[in-house]
């Protein structure tokens, strides 16, 4: 079965909590372990952006639960398209908490520093999580 990647951006509806991002990680990595799906997740207490690799249909699958789940709002698709490799395989869900080194990184792929998805191109944003996993490895090595 070929892989695929689903790279989508979401606004956070109006009754988020700070906790829904803790439960939104622990499902996804629980989730995504089962369906045999990895990822990318940039999330900045107003959007998400994320990225999904994995089968077509068990991508399928958990993109559908995400489009029913009320805390996401105006959930759009930036790229989907079949893939010939991973570039998430390290994590089920991989996610860097908000920081200056990311305001850093979403200036150079936006307009400014604010981190916004929906006014980035499909390129930029894949880019953008990319360079987000290469953070997250340089803090495990450091640390």
């Amino acid at each position: 079965m070929s892989l695929v990647c689903l790279l989508y951006a979401s606004t956070i509806s109006e009754n988020f909590s700070p906790e829904d991002i803790k439960q939104i990680l622990s499902s996804a990595e629980r989730n995504n372990a089962k369906q045999h799906v990895t990822g990318m997740l940039s999330f900045n207490r107003q959007y998400f952006l994320q990225c999904l690799e994995g089968s077509r249909q068990q991508v399928n699958e958990i993109y559908h639960r995400i489009a029913r789940d009320p805390r996401h709002q105006r959930l759009e698709i930036l790229d989907y398209q079949a893939i010939p490799k991973r570039s998430f395989s390290e994590w089920h869900m991989g996610y860097l908490q908000d920081t200056q080194t990311l305001s850093e990184l979403y200036y150079q792929y936006s307009p400014n520093d604010q981190f916004d998805p929906y006014t980035m191109s499909p390129e930029g944003a894949f880019l953008l999580l990319l360079d987000i996993k290469a953070e997250i490895q340089k803090a495990l090595q450091t640390s």
